[in-house]
């Protein structure tokens, strides 16, 4: 069954978002997963926080989004993604 994670960021750095945008969905495809909805065009509707951007992702199973987020390979790829937004991830289960 599929499952989802849920990414919210909120901007520190607007150039390293850019290039985090260039190498993320990559990364995700690597553990077969696909942005569904959101990304650089996300239009926020509460940012208590600031420039609050978001997206989500599509993932076979649980264990995809942890290979995602714990690959090795990937590390340089997510620090990137951290220097850029203070980053929420939620891994959500699909309703039945």
């Amino acid at each position: 069954m599929a499952h989802y994670a849920l990414i919210t960021l909120v901007i520190k750095d607007q150039e390293k978002l850019a290039a985090y945008l260039k190498v993320g969905g990559p990364a995700v495809a690597k553990h077969n997963g696909k942005a569904i909805a959101g990304g650089p065009d996300a239009q926020p509707l509460q940012t208590p926080h600031g420039e609050t951007k978001g997206v989500v992702l599509q993932f076979p199973s649980a264990e995809h989004v942890t290979a995602w987020l714990n690959d090795p390979d990937l590390a340089d790829i997510h620090a990137l993604r951290n220097e850029a937004a203070d980053t929420t991830i939620l891994s959500l289960p699909q309703l039945a």
